[in-house]
C-alpha cells in the first residue's frame, strides 16, 4: 500500500535526503520517496505506520501529516509553473523596490540616490524574507555559498548584515564601505551560485522565504548581479569625483 504525506519544514535538497534517509530506516517501509517542490512524501508500506511512528523518525524541524489514504492514478497533480512563473513573486519585489526608489528621488531627480535607495530597501526587503525563517535560512545558505560552507555561524548573521547594509544605505552612513562590504559578500555568493547552476544542481533555499516557491539559484543570481552592477557603478561615481 502507498501513503502520501504532507512534510513540512523542508527548505533544500539536504532536508529532502534527510527525511528520505529517515523514513527508509523504519521497520515496514519498502520505499520513501520525497518531492520537495510539493513538501509531499509517499510512502510504499508492507502494512499501515502510524504517523505518529513516522513524526518521531524526524527530525523536530519537520513535521508530516497525512495527506491522503491512499495513492491512485486518479489524484490529479498540480499544473507545473513555467520559469517565468517561478519567478514572478522575485519581479514583482523588484518592481515595488522600483517604484518606491523612482518615487523618493522624482523630485528633483538623482540618480545617485536613486540607487543608493534601491540598495537600501534591496537589503531590507530580502533580509525580512531571511529572517522569517531564520532557523531553516543558514541551513538552506550553506548549500551554494562558499563562505557558509566554511564558517557556518556566517549563515545566521548574513541577515542581519543585510539589514545593517540596508540602513547604511538609506541612512548615507559610511557609503563607500557598505558598496565595498556589498561587492565582497555577493561576490562570494555569486561565484557559489554560478557554481550550481554549471553544475546543473537544483537548490531550493531560504532566501526569500520557505513560503515562496522559487528556483532560488537562479533568483539569487538576477538580484546579486544587479546589485553587484549597482555598487560597482556607485564605486566608480564615488572615486571618480
Amino acid at each position: 500500500m502507498k501513503h502520501t504525506y504532507t512534510v513540512t519544514g523542508m527548505t533544500c535538497n539536504g532536508c529532502k535526503s534527510s527525511v528520505e534517509d529517515s523514513l527508509n530506516k523504519l521497520d515496514d517501509v519498502i520505499h520513501a520517496s520525497v518531492n520537495l517542490e510539493q513538501q509531499e512524501a509517499t510512502i510504499g508500506m508492507s502494512k499501515h505506520i502510524a504517523t505518529t511512528t513516522l513524526q518521531n523518525a524526524l527530525s523536530d524541524k519537520y513535521t508530516i501529516s497525512e495527506k491522503n489514504i491512499f495513492n491512485t492514478t486518479s489524484e490529479l497533480k498540480p499544473e507545473n509553473k513555467t520559469e517565468l512563473q517561478q519567478l514572478f513573486p522575485l519581479f514583482l519585489i523588484f518592481g515595488y523596490i522600483t517604484i518606491a526608489s523612482v518615487l523618493l528621488n522624482i523630485k528633483p531627480w538623482s540618480t545617485t540616490d536613486f540607487m543608493l535607495d534601491f540598495m537600501g530597501l534591496f537589503y531590507v526587503v530580502f533580509s525580512f524574507f531571511k529572517l522569517l525563517d531564520l532557523k531553516g535560512f543558514p541551513e538552506s545558505f550553506r548549500m551554494y555559498d562558499p563562505l557558509a560552507k566554511v564558517v557556518p555561524v556566517y549563515g545566521w548573521v548574513y541577515p542581519f548584515i543585510e539589514v545593517v547594509l540596508g540602513l547604511m544605505f538609506l541612512m548615507r552612513i559610511q557609503i563607500p564601505l557598505a558598496l565595498i562590504v556589498t561587492l565582497i559578500i555577493l561576490g562570494i555568493t555569486t561565484i557559489g551560485v554560478a557554481k550550481t547552476l554549471l553544475d546543473k544542481k537544483a537548490i531550493q533555499c531560504a532566501c526569500l522565504g520557505t513560503a515562496l516557491k522559487l528556483p532560488m539559484t537562479k533568483a539569487t543570481f538576477i538580484e546579486n548581479s544587479i546589485m553587484i552592477v549597482m555598487a560597482v557603478i556607485m564605486l566608480i561615481k564615488n572615486y571618480a569625483s
